[in-house]
């Protein structure tokens, strides 16, 4: 049985009474569209209510499902602890659900809680269900850093626990929408902001999950959206499946973005399989550009290809252009997934006799000893994007007004710290952020000195 439906809801502690003392009259549109939800997941009685919720445990690169056999909470940070919540887990479903993630290579599960307690993005959610409805079992599942497409296919794999244990359960994507809608609300305004409202309830709205995946990262942060990869986990669910959708309400009147959906599955449908559709489409424009990409780009793939496949290291081929083989210079290989990055390791300075052997290390370090990152697998060679930069001579300048950052990449100092930022980043928009990422990076202090380089960098992609 597929799950019975799915709803798109927002965690504003505001609308509980005992926290707004009145305030709640102000998204009283909301209050009453949540009102509908609780009162059709009464009405579906479900064994399971299955929260997806950006408030809870929230890694880089794992999804957290939340162990154990029950959990409490209450809203005493919000100066209302006499609302509580006791709630049983799910177990068996959630174990379903790791084995699953397990044998599909897929990073979640039940390891590195920190904080027992619900959340409040879950249990916003829960005080409108548990007025109407006091049964069903909980599974609580937080969100991370990995790409949308992760997050889709966690959403896949849900679904098919829910088949699998034979489960009656309903999904509740938790999630605002921006926070940058009015210049009086907590962050301010964006134009970024008012757009992603209007973007993602037309796409909820005609349940046209494939374009979840079009919001660019860059953008999602400027619009400080909430709930995004909630709502894709939410879609991946329904994998394969015609959706009934209906919006229930929008508002915007605190400054933040509360949207209300319904999500009703009827029936399969094979043009709706948007993940595979998406990972045909990158691997053809990838396979494209591969066809198209100069020398170094090539090589590049080649040293990838080659560690990833036999774990050799690739031999210098001859034949490559007199200015590889004999220049020698710093450059940085960078991986790209799903428009995300995968990968990207460099040298400010040459370290390798020419550029050929210096994009051949780098490039195995990229798909393999980034830190940040866990190996690239033979299954994603097909979709990876890969760009090569090749470093100009280091510049000393005096003031961050030497700096353009379409043009210059920066290397900022303190000591024996540096840290590097290339140019032409997206999300990259100002020197101010350019040199804050670079002293990120370098772990340097916000009070500590710091010199300044730039260099420029010819860019192959």
């Amino acid at each position: 049985m597929p799950i019975l439906a799915g709803f798109m809801v927002p965690h504003p502690p505001l609308i509980v009474p005992a926290i707004g003392k009145g305030g709640e009259e102000q998204i009283l549109e909301t209050t009453r569209a949540y009102e509908r939800v609780a009162e059709e997941i009464a009405a579906l009685q479900p064994d399971t209510l299955i929260i997806t919720s950006p408030h809870s445990v929230m890694y880089a690169d794992y999804f957290h499902i939340s162990p154990g056999s029950k959990a409490e909470g209450s809203f005493r940070q919000f100066r209302a602890p006499g609302v509580r919540f006791a709630e049983q887990y799910d177990t068996e479903l959630v174990n379903r659900i790791c084995e699953l993630a397990d044998a599909e290579h897929l990073p979640a599960g039940t390891l590195g809680e920190r904080d027992k307690d619900l959340d409040h993005g879950t249990m916003v959610p829960l005080w409108f269900i548990r007025n109407k409805y006091a049964k069903g079992k909980l599974v609580r599942i937080g969100l991370s850093g990995l790409p949308l497409t992760e997050h889709y296919r966690l959403g896949q794999l849900i679904a098919k626990a829910v088949e699998s244990t034979g489960r009656r359960a309903v999904l509740v994507a938790s999630g605002d929408l921006s926070h940058k809608l009015q210049s009086y609300g907590p962050y301010g305004f964006a134009k970024e902001g008012p757009e992603y409202d209007r973007r993602i309830m037309d796409v909820c709205g005609r349940a046209a999950f494939g374009e979840l995946f079009e919001f660019d990262e860059a953008f999602c942060d400027k619009a400080a959206e909430c709930g995004h990869r909630s709502f894709v986990i939410l879609a991946g669910a329904f994998d394969g499946l015609r959706v009934k959708a209906t919006v229930l309400s929008h508002q915007d009147v605190t400054g933040v973005g509360y949207g209300v959906c319904t999500f009703y599955p009827d029936g399969e449908d094979e043009t709706r399989h948007f993940l595979k559709t998406r990972q045909e489409k990158i691997e053809q424009t990838c396979r494209e550009k591969a066809a198209h990409s100069d020398d170094y780009v090539k090589l590049a793939r080649a040293a990838i290809e080659a560690w990833v496949l036999r774990h050799e290291r690739l031999v210098v081929p001859a034949s490559l252009p007199d200015e590889m083989l004999t220049r020698r210079a710093g450059a940085f290989v960078s991986l790209h997934k799903s428009g995300q990055l995968r990968g990207c390791i460099g040298t400010i300075m040459a370290t390798k006799k020419s550029v050929a052997e210096e994009i051949i290390r780098n490039a195995i370090s990229a798909c393999a000893r980034d830190p940040r990152f866990s190996p690239v697998t033979a299954e994603e060679l097909a979709a990876l994007e890969i760009s090569v930069d090749v470093l100009g001579e280091l510049e000393p300048i005096e003031s961050p007004a030497e700096l353009d950052v379409k043009r210059y990449g920066v290397v900022v100092s303190h000591g024996a710290k540096r840290g590097l930022l290339l140019p032409n980043l997206d999300g990259v928009d100002t020197v101010e952020a350019q040199i804050a990422i670079a002293r990120q990076k370098g772990g340097i202090g916000k009070n500590e000195p710091y010199k300044l380089e730039r260099f420029e960098v010819v860019r192959h992609d």
